[in-house]
């Protein structure tokens, strides 16, 4: 038999006689995590100027180039040509990278090198243009002079600060209301804004470049950072490069040969490794070939969080806001998200001139990345 006393459907479509049953939690589906930002940490100082500057060095190169292709006899001939003759001695141990041979400079005249041959009673081999030279080390005389002092020049390196704001206005009587969630909607209201500026701020140190003229700023010209993918330079790989590995897809392959060559150009200790979401996904099919589960278990683990390599422990690091084509090789130790003095992201109230309050939420950053030669990029993967 059908119920036939009142219900709670008996009271029509708008239900006025119901309370109503609101969660106090606001469910927000909008990304705003900043895992970069998490995983530098916060900086230890403040930037002290809207251009902000550091000091970066190098030691003395001990490598160059050969570069002469008038070999008469490539197996004995004692004078060459290389690309930087400032670099060497006379007494420099030479070597051609992936030869046994020993050479021993004798002799420089600019960028002409006079050697002994097999030095060391080793086998003298073929030299050719753009072979790479080691500079093992320097043989004194006992009893020498002083050699000539060599030295490198520091260098200033610099960024650009960039303010970062959003304005909050709530009138007086949504302020006087009450809300649903149990909200102080100007409260509410900053807080949103400063999730979102949050945002923007990690996106723009992965992303973020300078105006091309006056950077520093004006009436008309925005002051902007430059960012982590404009930074990088000297180890920016991208599939179809000479010497790279093959195919399009991310695989050990090329993350291998990345580090490699970022530990054989710097000291950089690369410990994070920053992806988007496709490339994650291509790293975590590393292990999917050896992966082996027992009869009893329940759980299908498909993730890899850190990468540890013969040049590094990796920490993984998804961020929504990489290039889908790019994965990141950074040393943590050497980037650092720094505020202006004072200018950390706060709220600053303004004047009302109405039946409302109003402000604004600011904040003013700039990135510092020190020796970029330290970290590294991989570009023109696959995205689907």
């Amino acid at each position: 038999m059908s119920f036939t006393g009142k219900a709670t459907y008996s009271a029509g479509t708008t239900l006025p006689e119901i309370a109503e049953d609101v969660s106090d939690i606001v469910a927000i589906v909008s990304p705003y995590e900043t895992p970069l930002l998490d995983a530098l940490g916060n900086p230890l100082r403040e930037a002290t100027s809207t251009h902000h500057e550091w000091l970066e060095d190098t030691l003395l190169p001990n490598k160059d180039a050969v570069n002469d292709n008038a070999f008469t006899d490539p197996a004995a001939d004692t004078d060459f040509v290389v690309d930087n003759g400032s670099r060497f001695q006379v007494g420099d141990q030479i070597q051609i990278a992936g030869s046994r041979e020993l050479m021993l400079v004798t002799a420089i005249s600019t960028n002409t090198l006079t050697v002994v041959r097999g030095y060391g009673s080793t086998t003298p081999e073929n030299l050719a243009d753009n072979q790479i030279i080691n500079i093992l080390g320097n043989a004194a005389l006992e009893g020498a002079d002083r050699p000539t002092a060599r030295f490198t020049n520091r260098t200033r390196c610099s960024n650009y600060t960039q303010i970062f704001t959003a304005a909050v206005e709530v009138s007086g009587t949504d302020m006087a209301s009450s809300q649903l969630g149990m909200i102080e909607e100007l409260d509410y209201q900053k807080q949103e804004r400063i999730r979102e500026l949050i945002r923007d701020l990690e996106n723009t140190v992965i992303n973020g470049g300078q105006a091309a003229a006056d950077p520093q700023g004006s009436g008309s010209v925005r002051r902007s950072m430059k960012g982590i993918v404009g930074h990088l330079a000297t180890n920016d790989f991208a599939t179809g490069d000479s010497g790279f590995p093959a195919g399009a897809d991310l695989d050990e392959a090329k993350i291998n040969y990345a580090l490699r060559q970022i530990w054989e150009n710097s000291s950089g200790n690369v410990d994070l490794i920053v992806v988007g979401g496709f490339q994650k996904r291509k790293i975590n099919a590393f292990c999917s070939d050896s992966r082996t589960y027992a009869a009893g278990d329940t759980t299908f683990s498909d993730m890899v969080s850190v990468y540890e390599s013969d040049f590094g422990v990796c920490r993984i690091v998804t961020s929504r806001w990489v290039p889908q084509d790019a994965a990141l090789m950074l040393d943590s130790s050497r980037i650092n998200v720094l505020p202006l003095a004072g200018r950390s992201f706060h709220f600053k109230p303004l004047a009302s001139s109405g039946d409302y309050e109003c402000g604004q939420v600011i904040g003013e950053y700039t990135l510092e990345l020190k020796n970029e030669a330290a970290g590294g990029m991989i570009r023109g993967l696959s995205v689907s």
